[in-house]
């Protein structure tokens, strides 16, 4: 989405939540030379997405970036642990009048959790052409099957968010050689 809107505000949140990871592999002992895949899993390193859950009245209720590989929770995903946050903070599970703002396209798991827990709208950067579920691979907030159906709106601060997850996966690769 080129130009500003009222969600770029949010994405950055969620981006600069997406650098903690990055930080925190900087900070971890094997944070050099690792890899992704199965490599990544014995580093330690995560791929950087953050998310933040705005109230309505715009405040923040919860944050939180990927930590599978950090905390070895298959669940740990940026979205879910801002949603367990925001859900904490609220004293309620139910997250409706919310804003779930991520730095890529939810998985079908988040898009999911997302749309149980009442999330009135899903605010994303990049898209996500290999697992997205809000309207790039699946739309699982679109689905007729699914009870409630949360507002989607892609592509905000898409580059940044693209540029982030590229850099990343560029370190991640092996020097190409002849």
């Amino acid at each position: 989405m080129i130009g500003s809107t009222r969600w770029d505000a949010a994405v950055n949140a969620a981006l600069a939540e997406a650098r903690e990871t990055l930080a925190s592999a900087v900070d971890a002992p094997s944070g050099v030379g690792v890899r992704t895949g199965p490599a990544a899993a014995r580093s330690g390193i995560d791929i950087p997405i953050g998310a933040v859950v705005l109230g309505p009245a715009g405040e923040v209720l919860g944050s939180g970036h990927n930590e599978r590989e950090a905390n070895g929770d298959p669940m740990a995903h940026a979205e879910v642990l801002a949603m367990r946050r925001a859900s904490a903070r609220r004293g309620t599970w139910n997250l409706s009048g919310c804003t779930l703002a991520v730095t890529l396209e939810p998985c079908p798991m988040c898009a999911a959790a997302a749309v149980m827990a009442h999330v009135e709208r899903i605010v994303f950067g990049a898209w996500d052409v290999k697992l997205g579920a809000c309207g790039s691979v699946w739309d699982i907030p679109r689905d007729p099957h699914m009870g409630a159906h949360p507002e989607v709106i892609g592509g905000v601060e898409e580059d940044a968010c693209r540029k982030l997850l590229e850099g990343f996966f560029a370190a991640q690769r092996p020097p190409f050689t002849r």
